[in-house]
């Protein structure tokens, strides 16, 4: 198992560790309600230096990516970050991730943990450009801070000015005597705040100052449950439960990350586009639950008649509106909102009904 740069600290603050995608990451310390409300209500601190950086230069470097990503990185500029997918060339998605414009003719890749090796590997494979590609994963630690006072937070450590960073754009400045530190408006929680990427020798650097400017307002260091119940509470995916090789962008409700412009002639452009236009079969929907019970991936989903229309991706108690939410493939004719459906849970169905993304309003 590998540590992050932050390991000690999860020790120190008595995180409960497990192993995910390759490393010992923190899921809880004070609990996973308690550190959800902090994120929703004050500010807390998510270690996320296990997720994959790749590095993408040289002249060709836009060709490549445009043709990678199913989204549109001309109307990129610099300082700008765009949500994307790579699309596996059989209409599947390879992984989903994060596109920075850093400077010309370079760009950040941002992708999933468990995904670094798969995900460099289809990069090399189709690289027929001649891009420069260089997997710094190994290299960079990042911080999420994330919650409505985070900004107020990080003021303290950059004459830069936070408030002016819009979301999905970045700047690349000092902060906490750090230099070149990228500060990133982005994050996966829905309630604001900064994704922060640094060098491995300045992560202690970063933690402790983070955590002492924080002391006035409660800051506190979050984990990985938490994060998945804030992530879904907001409708995003998560690859793996809600995406992955065997599900499209448009099936999945990410339409508006696959730009067919004349511009973006990216890989299964054809196959996507044809899917967008034909008849619905099932889509990536959300529901809450109307009887007492908490959804959990892979349960099914049924109509009245007790006959299976899809199967639940991801499901929790939600902490913010207490009651048990979800998000699951469901065939057509299911999809209107507050149509009502049942959630099979341990051979009971369990009444839910269809309702528009996120579920909370932040």
């Amino acid at each position: 198992m590998k540590h992050t740069p932050f390991y000690k600290f999860h020790i120190e603050n008595g995180a409960k560790m497990v192993p995910f995608a390759g490393y010992n990451m923190p899921v809880e310390y004070a609990g996973v309600n308690e550190e959800h409300l902090t994120v929703r209500q004050g500010v807390g601190v998510f270690d996320v230096s296990h997720m994959g950086e790749i590095w993408v230069k040289g002249p060709n470097a836009y060709d490549f990516v445009q043709k990678v990503t199913s989204n549109d990185i001309s109307v990129l500029e610099i300082g700008q970050a765009q949500y994307s997918c790579f699309p596996n060339g059989k209409g599947g998605i390879v992984d989903d991730l994060l596109v920075y414009y850093y400077e010309q003719d370079k760009y950040m890749l941002v992708v999933n943990a468990s995904n670094i090796d798969k995900d460099w590997n289809w990069l090399v494979s189709q690289n027929s450009e001649g891009a420069e590609l260089e997997n710094a994963s190994d290299n960079i630690a990042q911080l999420a801070i994330q919650g409505p006072a985070a900004t107020q937070v990080l003021q303290k450590l950059t004459k830069c000015e936070l408030f002016d960073i819009k979301y999905y754009t970045f700047v690349v400045a000092e902060l906490a005597g750090i230099k070149n530190v990228i500060i990133s408006a982005t994050g996966y929680t829905g309630s604001g705040g900064f994704e922060l990427y640094v060098y491995n020798q300045d992560a202690e650097k970063l933690w402790n100052a983070v955590f002492e400017a924080g002391k006035q307002f409660g800051i506190k260091p979050i984990g990985l449950a938490a994060r998945d119940t804030l992530r879904l509470e907001m409708g995003y995916c998560l690859y793996g439960n809600d995406i992955d090789d065997t599900t499209s962008p448009i099936e999945a409700g990410l339409g508006w990350i696959t730009k067919f412009s004349d511009e973006n002639q990216f890989i299964d452009r054809e196959v996507l586009l044809k899917q967008k236009e034909a008849p619905i079969v099932r889509r990536l929907k959300g529901f809450e639950m109307i009887e007492r019970g908490i959804p959990r991936h892979g349960y099914e989903i049924a109509d009245a008649q007790g006959n299976v229309i899809g199967i639940v991706t991801s499901g929790t108690m939600s902490p913010s509106l207490k009651k048990g939410i979800g998000m699951g493939y469901i065939n057509a004719g299911h999809l209107k909102s507050d149509t009502e459906i049942f959630i099979k849970i341990r051979n009971k169905n369990v009444k839910a009904k269809i309702v528009k993304l996120p579920f909370f309003q932040v």
